[in-house]
């Protein structure tokens, strides 16, 4: 018994040691999520409560900043237009990355340069991309309207100039520049697919698409859910590409919740509001994301 007491502090160093160590690689990293991400995250939900223009004593006013949410227009439209760029962006990306994977999985010449070519427009300055963006949908002189009018259209889309067109262009700009970043998530997980099981689908006469809905879709499940909450997430929170391609114009056609958030916090100094439209906007996306992780564990277990 003693003999074991004594063995006992010595068997827990290495175990103390190996703590230590853990938290030495983790500390930098956790004390630099912590001030720059969780301090301010806490207080943007308890500005959300406040009254503060960051020149006055915050008051407490409780519920009344989500009162003014549910009479502010500017609020309805800004939902409306962060959920038909959701609904564009997503499926749009998702399709295209996947597309763009199979293609790119195959044997064929200079595959490498075509994978590097998908994927640079993600890495591409936001600026640069939108500036393109913004001329090729240019309604006089950009180059997809002439050559809309030299296939016949005789009235093209005015694209950005138009309220209708706005956040269509918007959106096929996103997907352009996404779509690469999605597709090497993609080709890692078609390359993870035993080739066995084509070559067996082959022999039992199974056709190509046969073969994509019965082998590729299923053993892609936990790349496409993976890809489907990362493209929830950064659809809601879209911002950069609409300030600089629009600027939420014309008019409130891509007016959406983070550039909401922007002008009434930054621009106007409504702090406690900001934060309310930013909490309204954090639950839905945690809604969302906790929906699909629902979902898709009763794919799993089925």
């Amino acid at each position: 018994m003693a003999q074991a007491l004594t063995q006992h502090p010595a068997r827990s160093r290495p175990a103390w040691r190996a703590i230590v160590i853990g938290w030495s690689f983790i500390l930098p990293n956790f004390v630099g999520f912590a001030l720059f991400t969780l301090v301010p995250m806490l207080a943007a939900f308890a500005l959300a409560f406040l009254d503060w223009d960051s020149y006055s004593t915050p008051q407490w006013v409780g519920l009344d900043n989500f009162q003014d949410l549910l009479a502010d227009e500017n609020f309805h439209v800004a939902l409306l237009n962060t959920l038909s760029y959701a609904a564009g962006h997503i499926p749009l990306t998702l399709v295209a990355a996947l597309g763009l994977a199979i293609v790119l999985n195959r044997k064929i010449r200079g595959v490498r340069f075509f994978r590097t070519a998908a994927f640079f427009p993600y890495i591409t300055s936001l600026v640069a991309v939108a500036v393109v963006w913004n001329m090729l949908f240019n309604p006089t002189a950009g180059p997809i309207n002439q050559a809309l009018q030299a296939l016949g259209l005789a009235d093209p889309p005015r694209w950005v100039a138009s309220t209708d067109w706005a956040m269509p262009a918007v959106i096929v700009t996103s997907v352009w520049r996404d779509m690469g970043y999605y597709m090497v998530l993609y080709l890692a997980g078609l390359q993870t697919i035993p080739k066995q099981y084509y070559e067996a689908a082959t022999v039992d006469g199974a056709g190509p698409w046969q073969r994509f809905l019965s082998i590729t879709l299923p053993c892609l499940r936990p790349t496409t859910f993976f890809v489907l909450v990362m493209l929830t997430i950064q659809s809601f929170k879209v911002l950069d590409l609409i300030v600089v391609m629009t600027d939420g114009g014309p008019g409130r056609s891509t007016l959406v919740l983070a550039q909401l958030v922007y002008r009434e916090g930054v621009i106007e100094g409504r702090f406690g509001y900001s934060s309310a439209i930013a909490l309204v906007l954090f639950v839905i996306v945690l809604g969302v994301t906790v929906a699909q992780f629902r979902l898709n564990e009763r794919r799993s277990l089925s």
